[in-house]
C-alpha cells in the first residue's frame, strides 16, 4: 500500500520533494550503487549456495516462504501503527465523520453515563510526557542495565543504546469511580489506550547482537485502589494497581528481534510478553505501593476472594460449520470446544467431533477477586490440524451472577452470524464457619461431571509471610530459600529470596480443598536449587476446622530444621455454600435469533439492563422504607426523682411500744405493671434517698402511679402508708415539685420531683443536656437518659438456610447495652417480617451501639447488625429508615429496619440569668439546675455526696435469675464477671457466694468454684431453690465476689458485693444481665 494511502491527509500542504539522486554528490551515487548491488548479490547468494552444497529446491521454497511471510507480517504490523498513530493525530475528525456511526467504537464515557471524560489529566501526561521519558532512560541505564549484567556472564556486556518514550503520550480515555462498596477505599477505573512511537534499542557487544522495540499498542482497563484511607497526611495508605482484564498489547520488534516477527512466533512473542505483564499486574497479581510505614502488605496486595463462581458448560447450539468441503461449496460440520477465561484463569473443554450442537456437560469453578469488573469470557472455537477456528464468543458480568446467586441461560455468540451456548452459572458464598460443610460435601457428591476434578467444598488462602533462622548452606553460607505447598495433586512454589536465612516472601497461594476432613498441607522449604531442604512442615486442614472463623495466623516451628527455625503463616479456610432459595425451578426460554439482539459484543450489564442472556430479569420490588404504625415512637418518658421523707411512724418499738424505736424505711413504686423499690434507710424516719426513676408510658387515660413505704423488718415489712397520683396530672403540669401526705397513717410526707419530659429532635440541645446530666449523681447509681431510642424492625431479606438445607424459622434479638428485646419467631422463610417495635432509654448515644442478632428459633446464628447510634445522629430528623447489611451471613442478606432518636428534653438543664444580671452576657445561657429548694440542703447531710460518687466501682457480674415453672425451682445462674479490681500484683483469685435474704440458718447459701489470676473469670453455673413463686419475690439476694486467699495472707478478700431485690425482676420470664459490683464501705 503505497503511504499516501496508508495515511490520508497527513501530507496535506506539504509539496512532494524531486528525486533526490540526482542532488547528491558523485561518491553518494557511487556508494548507492554499490549497496543497490551488494542487496542483489546478497538475495542470489542463498541459491548459489544452496546449489553449489546440494541442497533440495524444496529447501530453498521453504526458506522463502518464511523470508515472504515474515515480510508480509511486519508490513502489516507497521500499518496498523501508522493507522493508530493517524487516528491520535485526527481524533476529533475521525470521531465526527466515523465513528458516530457505531456505538461500540465511542470512548467509555459516552457509552457508559457513569465514565468521566478526563482531557486535563491527558493533558497533563502530555507536558509531563519528556520528563518521563528522562526518568524511564535513567531508570533503564543506570538501575536496570546494572542489574543485568551482573545476573549473568554472558550478559556483561548489555547496554542500551537509545531511550526514546517518543511523542506520544499515554491516554487516560474514560475513569470511573466506585464509592458505594467500601467507605474506607476509593476504587478507580481507569481505560488506558496507547499507540506510542516508543523506541528502545539494546546491545550485547559480545555477541555482535542488536535488538529492540519500535512501536507499542496497548489498550486495556487499569483498575486502581487507594487504600486504606487515613486520617494523617498523605491520606491514603497505599495504592494497588492491576489489569482486571489482560490488555490488548501488540509490539513492532527491530534488530534481531525481528525474527519474532515470523508468522506464528509474532503471536508467541506477543503472548509471552504479555504473560510477564500478567503475572505482575492482572487479576489475582496487584502491584501495590505502600505510601505509609508500618502498613500491612501482604494483605492488600492479596486479599480474600470476594466468592467463587462454579460455571457449567452444558451445550450449544446452531453453531457454523467451519469444516467446508470445495471452498464452501458443501456445507460440512465443525469440531467445536470452548475456552473459558477469568482474569488469569483459563480453562478448555474437551472438543465434539462433526457436531454444530454439541454436548460438553463440564463444570469448572473460578475464584472471583473483584465484582463488580471481572467478567468471564467464552469462546468457541473449531479444532483444525493447523489454526482452529472462530466460533463466537460471549462476556458475562459476575457481578449479575453475585446478584441473582444463580444465572441459568442462553446466551447468543458475537461477532457471528449464528450460535449460542447454554451456561449455568452458581455464586459461591464463602461461610466462614464449618457448621455446613457436610452438607455441602453430600451435596457435591450427588454432582456428576465429565472433569476429572470433583466439585469443591471451601477453599484455602495460604499467606506465606517470612521464616526466621534457616539451617545455613555447607560452608556457613547464607541459602536462597523458596517454599513448595502442596495439597493433594495440586502444588505451588513461591518467588526465592536469595542470600539470607531469614526470608520474607510474602506470596499469597490459593487452593480448591474437595474434602478438608481428608487432606493436609505439606510445606517444603528448600534452597533454590530445589535439593536442599531447609524445613518441612505438615498441616492437617482438621486443624483449621477447629479454630474460630477457621483461620490460624501464627508462628510454626519447622520440622527436620534446626530449633529455631520458623515459619510465619496465615491460612484461611472458607467453605462454599451455594443457597437453594435462588435455584431456578423453571427451564431457561430459548435464546434470540443473534440478528434480533441489536447488544454488541463484549457488552455486559452495564449496556444490558435485559440480564444476561438479553431475556428480562425483573427483581422483586422491595420497600425502600418501613411502613410502621402510626402511634410508633409517640410514647413518653416519665421521670422520678424520689428525694426524702419526713415525720414517718416508728414501727421498731420496744417492750410493747413502752419505749419508741425508728424504722427501717423504703419505697415501692408501681407503675404500668412495673415496680421499683428503694434503698432501705436504717433507723431513720427522716430519709434521704435521693433515687432517680425513669419509665416509658403510653397516654392512656386512667393511669395512675403508686407510691407505698413499708418499714423493712426480718419477718413480715410495716406499713408506713401510701399515696396514688394521676398520670393525666404530671403530663399536664409537666414539671412538679412538692410534697405528697401519706395515706392510711397518722403522720408522714414524701418528697418528690416529677417531670413529663418533651421528646424535641434538635441536636445542639443535646450537648446542654449531657452537660448538666454529668453533674447530677443519684443513691441508686441511676444515670439520667439523655435521649430514647425507638426501634421497628419491619423485615429481612436474603437469609441463609438452616443447617440441614432447610428454611429458617427466624427471630430477632435488639440488644443496647445490656437491656435486650426479642421479636416474635416467623414461619420458615429466608425472608421474614415482624412489623414489631421497641424501645430503650439511652444515657449517651454517641457512646452506645444498637445490635441485633438474627437466628432459627435462637439457635443458629443467621446474621447480625452493628448499629453506632452515633449514626443515626448524622441522619436527617434523627431518623434512620432503611436496609442495612448483616454480618456474618450471605453477600445480600439485609434487614430492614427504622431507628428514631427523640432527646429528652429536661426543664433543668438550662436556666437564662435574669436579664439585668451585671455577670451575665447578653443572650447567654448557662447550664445549672434549676430546681434547688432552700429547705432541702441535701449537701448539708452527713454520709452523702451529692456532687461525686459515693460509691466505686469494683466491676461487673453476669447473672440469669428467674423461675421455672414447671419445676417450680428458682434459679440463679452465674456466667462471669469482668474488669474486677485487683487484689494484688498477680491479679486476684476470685469465687462468688451468695445468700437469700431472710435467711437465718444459711441454708440457701451457695458458692461458685475458684479462678485462678483471672479479673475476667467465667463461671457458668446454675444453682436451684425450690420455692414458690410468692416466696421467690419476697427475697433478696447478697451476692459478694471474693479473692481466695490464705488464712495468712494480707491481701484483701472481698472484691465486690451486690444487693438485689427480686422483686425488682419479672421472675417469670428471666432476665440476664450485667450488674454493678459495689465495695464493702457502701
Amino acid at each position: 500500500m503505497p503511504p499516501s494511502e496508508a495515511e490520508p491527509g497527513m501530507s496535506g500542504g506539504t509539496s512532494i520533494a524531486a528525486p533526490a539522486l540526482p542532488n547528491h554528490p558523485p561518491g553518494e551515487r557511487a556508494v548507492s550503487v554499490l549497496w543497490s548491488f551488494g542487496k542483489c548479490l546478497g538475495a542470489l547468494l542463498p541459491v548459489y549456495l544452496a546449489g553449489y552444497y546440494g541442497f533440495s529446491l524444496s529447501v530453498i521454497l521453504f526458506g522463502l516462504m518464511i523470508y515472504m511471510g515474515w515480510k508480509h507480517s511486519r508490513l502489516e504490523k507497521v500499518m496498523r501503527l501508522k493507522s493508530a498513530m493517524y487516528l491520535l493525530d485526527n481524533e476529533r475528525k475521525f470521531t465526527t465523520e466515523n465513528v458516530l456511526r457505531t456505538k461500540r467504537d465511542l470512548p467509555p464515557w459516552v457509552n457508559f453515563p457513569d465514565v468521566e471524560k478526563v482531557e486535563w489529566l491527558n493533558k497533563i501526561l502530555q507536558q509531563a510526557w519528556p520528563f518521563i521519558g528522562q526518568y524511564l532512560e535513567k531508570l533503564l541505564v543506570e538501575t536496570i542495565a546494572p542489574a543485568i549484567r551482573t545476573s549473568s556472564i554472558h550478559l556483561q556486556t548489555l547496554s542500551f543504546t537509545k531511550v526514546n518514550l517518543g511523542d506520544k503520550a499515554l491516554k487516560v480515555v474514560g475513569v470511573k469511580a466506585h464509592t458505594e462498596h467500601d467507605k474506607r477505599q476509593v476504587m478507580l477505573d481507569l481505560y488506558l489506550s496507547y499507540a506510542g512511537d516508543v523506541e528502545i534499542n539494546v546491545e550485547i557487544k559480545k555477541y555482535f547482537c542488536k535488538a529492540g522495540v519500535k512501536g507499542v499498542q496497548l489498550h486495556g482497563k487499569l483498575r486502581v485502589i487507594l487504600e486504606p484511607l487515613i486520617g494523617d497526611v498523605p491520606l491514603v495508605g497505599a495504592i494497588t494497581m492491576f489489569f482486571i482484564r489482560r490488555p490488548k498489547l501488540d509490539i513492532n520488534w527491530t534488530g534481531l528481534t525481528n525474527l519474532l516477527d515470523i508468522p506464528g512466533l509474532n503471536a508467541i512473542s506477543d503472548t509471552m510478553i504479555m504473560d510477564a505483564i500478567a503475572s505482575h499486574l492482572v487479576l489475582p497479581n496487584r502491584l501495590t505501593v505502600p505510601l505509609v510505614a508500618n502498613l500491612h502488605v501482604a494483605q492488600l496486595r492479596s486479599p480474600l476472594p470476594r466468592g467463587v463462581v462454579r460455571i457449567h458448560l452444558l451445550e450449544a447450539e446452531d453453531l457454523t460449520a467451519k469444516d467446508t468441503i470445495i471452498k464452501g461449496l458443501i456445507d460440512g460440520k465443525s469440531d467445536p470446544y470452548a475456552v473459558l477465561r477469568v482474569g488469569t484463569q483459563i480453562f478448555t473443554s474437551h472438543h465434539v467431533d462433526s457436531n454444530l450442537n454439541p454436548q460438553w456437560r463440564e463444570m469448572f469453578e473460578v475464584i472471583v477477586h473483584e465484582v463488580p469488573g471481572q467478567e468471564l469470557e467464552v469462546e468457541v472455537f473449531d479444532k483444525d490440524p493447523d489454526q482452529d477456528d472462530f466460533l463466537g464468543r460471549v462476556k458475562v458480568d459476575l457481578d449479575i451472577v453475585k446478584k441473582a446467586r444463580v444465572v441459568d441461560d442462553w446466551f447468543n455468540l458475537k461477532d457471528v452470524t449464528t450460535g449460542s451456548v447454554h451456561l449455568r452459572l452458581e455464586w459461591l458464598s464463602l461461610l466462614s464457619s464449618a457448621d455446613r460443610l457436610s452438607e455441602v460435601i453430600q451435596k457435591n457428591q450427588n454432582l456428576t461431571s465429565k472433569t476429572a476434578d470433583p466439585p469443591s467444598a471451601a477453599i484455602l488462602a495460604i499467606y506465606l509471610d517470612q521464616a526466621h533462622a534457616l539451617p545455613m548452606r555447607k560452608g556457613n553460607k547464607d541459602p536462597s530459600p523458596m517454599v513448595q505447598i502442596s495439597i493433594q495433586d495440586a502444588t505451588k512454589e513461591s518467588k526465592t529470596c536469595y542470600g539470607t536465612n531469614s526470608p520474607a516472601w510474602e506470596d499469597a497461594f490459593t487452593f480448591f480443598i474437595q474434602d478438608p476432613r481428608k487432606q493436609d498441607i505439606d510445606i517444603q522449604v528448600k534452597d533454590d536449587d530445589r535439593s536442599l531442604s531447609l524445613g518441612s512442615l505438615t498441616i492437617p486442614l482438621t486443624r483449621i476446622l477447629a479454630t474460630p472463623e477457621l483461620t490460624m495466623d501464627q508462628w510454626f516451628q519447622l520440622e527436620n530444621s534446626d530449633s529455631a527455625s520458623r515459619i510465619y503463616i496465615k491460612i484461611v479456610l472458607r467453605v462454599l455454600w451455594l443457597s437453594e432459595d435462588a435455584t431456578p425451578t423453571t427451564p431457561s426460554p430459548r435464546p434470540l435469533p443473534p440478528g434480533s439482539n441489536s447488544g454488541q459484543g463484549g457488552i455486559t450489564s452495564e449496556l444490558n439492563p435485559m440480564g444476561p442472556g438479553g431475556l428480562a430479569k425483573h427483581p422483586p420490588a422491595r420497600p425502600q422504607h418501613t411502613t410502621p404504625d402510626p402511634e410508633f415512637a409517640t410514647e413518653g418518658v416519665l421521670r422520678i426523682h424520689l428525694a426524702e421523707a419526713q415525720n414517718l411512724i416508728a414501727k421498731d418499738n420496744f417492750m410493747g411500744g413502752m419505749v419508741k424505736g425508728k424504722s427501717d424505711p423504703y419505697v415501692k413504686i408501681r407503675v404500668a405493671g412495673i415496680t421499683y423499690r428503694s434503698h432501705t434507710i436504717k433507723e431513720n424516719l427522716n430519709p434521704i434517698w435521693n433515687e432517680l426513676y425513669e419509665v416509658v408510658l403510653t397516654q392512656l387515660p386512667g393511669q395512675e402511679i403508686q407510691f407505698e413505704l413499708f418499714d423493712k423488718d426480718i419477718d413480715q415489712d410495716d406499713f408506713l402508708g401510701r399515696f396514688k397520683l394521676n398520670l393525666r396530672d404530671i403530663i399536664s403540669a409537666q414539671f412538679i415539685d412538692t410534697w405528697y401526705t401519706l395515706n392510711d397513717v397518722k403522720s408522714g410526707r414524701v418528697h418528690l420531683v416529677l417531670e413529663w419530659l418533651p421528646r424535641v429532635s434538635d441536636l445542639p440541645r443535646l450537648e446542654q443536656i449531657l452537660q448538666y446530666q454529668s453533674q447530677q449523681s443519684y443513691q441508686n447509681k441511676v444515670l439520667p437518659s439523655a435521649v430514647v431510642l425507638f426501634v421497628y424492625v419491619e423485615r429481612a431479606h436474603g437469609l441463609p438456610l438452616k443447617k440441614s438445607g432447610k428454611e429458617p424459622k427466624v427471630g430477632a434479638d435488639i440488644i443496647l447495652k445490656g437491656v435486650s428485646h426479642r421479636t416474635k419467631i416467623c414461619e420458615r422463610s429466608t425472608s421474614p417480617r415482624w412489623d414489631e417495635a421497641f424501645y430503650f432509654l439511652v444515657r449517651d448515644p454517641r457512646d452506645e451501639t444498637l445490635t441485633v442478632k438474627l437466628s432459627h428459633s435462637w439457635g443458629q446464628a443467621l446474621g447480625s447488625l452493628t448499629l453506632p447510634l452515633r449514626e443515626v445522629l448524622f441522619e436527617p430528623g434523627l431518623v434512620l429508615d432503611r436496609w442495612l447489611n448483616l454480618d456474618g451471613a450471605l453477600p445480600e442478606s439485609q434487614i430492614l429496619l427504622r431507628a428514631t432518636v427523640k432527646i429528652l428534653d429536661t426543664q433543668l438543664a438550662v436556666c437564662r440569668k435574669p436579664p439585668g444580671d451585671a455577670g451575665s452576657d447578653a443572650g447567654g445561657d448557662e447550664v445549672l439546675p434549676r430546681w434547688v429548694p432552700s429547705h432541702l440542703d441535701i449537701r448539708q447531710r452527713s454520709g452523702f455526696n451529692l456532687s461525686g460518687d459515693n460509691t466505686s466501682s469494683t466491676g461487673q457480674v453476669k447473672l440469669t435469675i428467674g423461675y421455672s415453672a414447671e419445676e417450680s425451682r428458682l434459679f440463679i445462674a452465674v456466667h462471669a464477671c469482668r474488669a474486677l479490681a485487683a487484689c494484688s500484683k498477680d491479679g486476684a483469685d476470685p469465687y462468688i457466694s451468695f445468700i437469700l435474704l431472710p435467711d437465718k440458718k444459711a441454708t440457701t447459701k451457695r458458692r461458685t468454684a475458684t479462678k485462678k489470676r483471672d479479673l475476667n473469670p467465667e463461671f457458668n453455673e446454675r444453682f436451684d431453690f425450690d420455692f414458690s413463686l410468692e416466696e421467690s419475690i419476697q427475697r433478696r439476694l447478697d451476692l459478694s465476689v471474693k479473692n481466695s486467699v490464705s488464712f495468712m495472707s494480707r491481701e484483701r478478700e472481698l472484691i465486690g458485693k451486690l444487693l438485689l431485690d427480686l422483686d425488682q425482676i419479672d421472675l417469670k420470664t428471666g432476665v440476664t444481665q450485667w450488674y454493678d459490683l459495689v465495695a464493702e464501705a457502701n
